[in-house]
């Protein structure tokens, strides 16, 4: 597991948040996770539900009750006239698409991990790239929760339509997700093309490689003129799938066990990072391979280290990897990671980090265990300055003040919270700031 609750002590993946829980409950049904959480009101305890810990912020910490969805992973219906899936709430991502894979399904977009449950990374809003579709959240067509006084809720587009506006994303904030229907389509190949490429030429070309191709996003290193670009498009096969050896040498061994090493050089010996950073810049050698949908998606991500991540309107993106790239010029930074960056179509989901707007992603990363020196403090100035929107699973020191400035339907969530936990039964000190009290 990458959460670990040990001597009731709760630590995330990254190991940068802890909590300790007065109470840490496994319900194996929705009843049984109803039953918890009015005994929980009764105790007056705060309840907060965990997944597989990949947030980097606090928004699962409690000292009241923590719920562990280990046994909420059933698979309650799969729909293929209806191109829909209901699943449970703890449901690995990872088993999800194997799951779909076997009923000839998929997913239409997906993030690049899949490690985490399915209501852990819809509840943080956890995205991929794409040119016209969104993240998973965007993917839901129904849920169930659990709200603050037990009740079990059914809610879509046409049943408690406003809480289903709310909790398709809704941070934990407004109950304990149960189980999702997610719209699913049949299963698919896509190609992906990964090359290098300059800076310079990545980003003069930004608007085209992102309209051009269904799912684009590039990597560029600091210190460096280097990036690596990976074109997604889907495909009619034949399936031509990396070789094994070829797929675990570049990205297992290179990716994770390589770069693990390099990373603990750079963390030692911060002067030896540009020379690094040149190198991996240029280990990424140009490859195309064709597999299914989820398995070009996806990668293994072992190497740890803590996150900011920024939504900014795509047509800021541009400006905004300029000034970033000054800023690392002129700094005393050393960067070992390289930063990421996406797109995605505007939604209507409330909290979503592309709601309304058309959207680049540009995500900043620290080895575990290095100093900060003022990277994301300034990153995140610099984000701000364009209307910014953090990720809600990766750090930031964003309030409710400003968040509200830059979501039109801020206060529609907050009002909704309002109503369906008056008492804060799911509140804690993180939400306290990004919601307000």
């Amino acid at each position: 597991m990458s959460t670990e609750t040990q001597h009731g002590l709760w630590s995330n993946w990254a190991g940068n948040q802890t909590a300790r829980p007065r109470r840490v409950v496994t319900p194996g049904s929705v009843a049984e996770l109803a039953e918890a959480i009015s005994a929980a009101a009764a105790d007056d305890l705060t309840v907060k539900a965990v997944g597989s810990g990949h947030s980097f912020t606090s928004i699962a910490a409690t000292d009241g009750m923590l719920v562990r969805p280990d046994r909420l992973t059933g698979i309650r219906e799969i729909d293929h006239q209806g191109g829909t899936v209901t699943v449970e709430s703890g449901l690995p991502l990872e088993q999800l698409n194997r799951l779909l894979e076997h009923a000839g399904l998929a997913l239409t977009n997906m993030g690049d991990i899949m490690v985490q449950t399915v209501a852990g990374a819809t509840s943080t809003g956890t995205h991929g790239t794409g040119r016209a579709s969104g993240s998973l959240a965007a993917q839901i067509k129904a849920l169930e929760i659990v709200l603050a006084d037990g009740t079990i809720t059914q809610c879509s587009p046409t049943e408690n339509a406003e809480l289903f506006q709310g909790a398709r994303l809704g941070l934990g904030a407004l109950g304990v997700v149960s189980a999702i229907t997610f719209g699913v389509e049949p299963a698919f190949l896509l190609t992906a093309h990964e090359a290098p490429m300059t800076f310079d030429e990545v980003v003069g070309r930004f608007d085209e490689l992102a309209d051009d191709n269904e799912h684009f996003e590039f990597y560029w290193f600091p210190h460096t003129e280097g990036c690596t670009t990976k074109r997604n498009n889907r495909s009619d096969g034949p399936a031509a799938p990396l070789p094994a050896f070829r797929r675990w040498l570049d990205d297992d061994f290179v990716s994770n066990t390589v770069w693990e090493g390099a990373c603990r050089v750079g963390r030692a010996l911060p002067g030896t990072i540009p020379a690094i950073a040149k190198i991996a810049s240029k280990a990424w050698s140009e490859r195309t391979y064709t597999d299914v949908s989820y398995k070009v998606f996806t990668s293994p991500r072992r190497v740890r280290f803590v996150e900011m991540e920024y939504a900014v309107p795509r047509a800021a993106a541009t400006t905004v990897l300029r000034e970033l790239k000054r800023l690392v010029a002129r700094s005393d930074w050393r960067i070992s990671f390289p930063v990421e960056v996406r797109v995605a179509p505007a939604d209507d989901l409330w909290l979503s980090t592309a709601s309304g707007r058309d959207t680049a992603y540009i995500a900043v990363h620290l080895y575990r265990g290095t100093a900060d020196q003022g990277y994301f403090t300034e990153v995140e100035k610099l984000m701000t300055a364009h209307q910014g929107r953090p990720h809600w699973g990766k750090l930031h020191t964003r309030d409710a003040e400003y968040l509200a400035t830059v979501y039109p339907r801020f206060a529609d969530f907050t009002a909704l919270r309002d109503r369906v936990d008056p008492d804060r039964r799911f509140g804690n000190d993180h939400l306290r700031r990004v919601l307000g009290d």
